[in-house]
């Protein structure tokens, strides 16, 4: 099955902003890649650029795009490892783009093999339940947003903190005052606290009934994560720290963390995240899959990942409940307020609405 070209889509997703420790996202810089090929099978693949974690924006993507474009073009579609390798000996690093064109990949792959996704990669059904996200603002805006969720029937909150671990305290004391204990919550700093600072606020945290903190530091202090996990009682979750297998190798062996995120965006796609889920696994590490904005098509692709992967225990898959103004996807995943699934379609069973389509920038190789 031969590449015959490729279109490269600017897939803007109008959104209310977004904020993180990190900085701000008004829209979702998000690309869109649909491959062709010689037997008349297409497959579509989608990544969000979030500059201020991965350090790819949309125009830096869209650029790339077209060069992978046309390393690809005449060659065989259903040769993932050796695509793949193509694309990691042209450039190192950006796996958000690379992430893409592994999307659309598996989704060829499980077409031409007329299987939904999850059954290409030897998994099964099981439910999934997102969290779904409350971004940084006031204690009391953060309380309310956070209620507002509960009483629309979400039963895990993830609360993005990562300023002033101080101000933080506040935002998380706002937050059970309105919900309640009950409801477990799961933090994520973004890299946003010192060490000093991720143990004031996590020691402060100990009896709030807190899933997990995500990323306390930044990635250089990694080496201060083994000492943190000592000092407080709340697991903790890599995710900016581990890009590939080679990162959860490291963090697992240093004893550095208690699970692992992993996305898309950060592994490069699919075929890398199996490896960091395998690592993790043989480990007895748990897993979360998350995301940064996607719309459903990529969400879908998580979800059939999540199918396949018996070591995810968290599903942080709320990208486009938190914000997104349109959705073009048709197919894809389903929401039944918090539970997702997916129809029983070939490939990863998205596809886009072409009037929206037909509003994008777009290239051809």
């Amino acid at each position: 099955m031969l590449i015959s070209h490729i279109e490269i889509f600017r897939f803007s997703i109008k959104m209310e902003p977004f904020v993180i420790a990190t900085g701000t996202m008004d829209y979702a810089q998000n690309i869109l890649i649909k491959i062709y090929t010689d037997v008349g099978l297409s497959g579509y693949g989608e990544c969000s650029a979030f500059p201020m974690i991965v350090g790819e924006t949309q125009n830096t993507c869209l650029s790339l795009a077209q060069d992978f474009g046309r390393i690809w073009k005449g060659k065989n579609a259903l040769l993932l490892d050796e695509r793949m390798n193509e694309l990691h000996a042209y450039i190192a690093k950006n796996s958000t783009i690379k992430s893409a064109f592994d999307m659309a990949l598996y989704d060829l792959a499980a077409k031409y093999d007329n299987k939904p996704l999850y059954k290409y990669l030897d998994g099964s059904i099981r439910p999934i339940k997102t969290d779904i996200t409350v971004g940084i603002a006031s204690p009391s805006e953060m309380a309310e947003k956070a209620l507002s969720f509960v009483k629309n029937g979400a039963s895990i909150l993830k609360i993005k903190l990562g300023k002033k671990p101080e101000e933080d305290i506040l935002r998380i004391q706002a937050i059970r005052r309105a919900i309640g204990n009950n409801i477990p919550i799961r933090l994520d700093a973004n890299q946003g606290w010192t060490y000093e600072g991720a143990l004031l606020a996590l020691d402060a945290f100990a009896d709030l009934n807190i899933q997990f903190c995500e990323q306390p530091m930044r990635s250089y202090n990694d080496h201060l994560l083994p000492l943190l996990r000592e000092k407080v009682r709340i697991p903790i979750m890599a995710d900016e720290s581990c890009y590939d297998h080679r990162d959860a190798e490291r963090l697992i062996s240093t004893g550095s963390c208690d699970a692992i995120n992993i996305k898309l965006a950060k592994s490069g796609g699919i075929l890398e995240a199996l490896k960091i889920h395998q690592v993790a696994k043989q480990n007895q590490i748990p897993c979360m899959i998350g995301g940064m904005l996607e719309t459903r098509l990529a969400l879908a692709a998580n979800v059939h990942l999540a199918y396949a992967c018996e070591g995810v225990i968290y599903h942080d898959m709320d990208t486009c409940m938190i914000g997104h103004l349109e959705d073009p996807i048709i197919g894809g995943v389903k929401f039944d307020a918090y539970d997702l699934s997916l129809e029983d379609s070939p490939g990863i069973g998205a596809e886009v609405n072409e009037a929206f389509l037909e509003r994008c920038e777009r290239w051809i190789v």
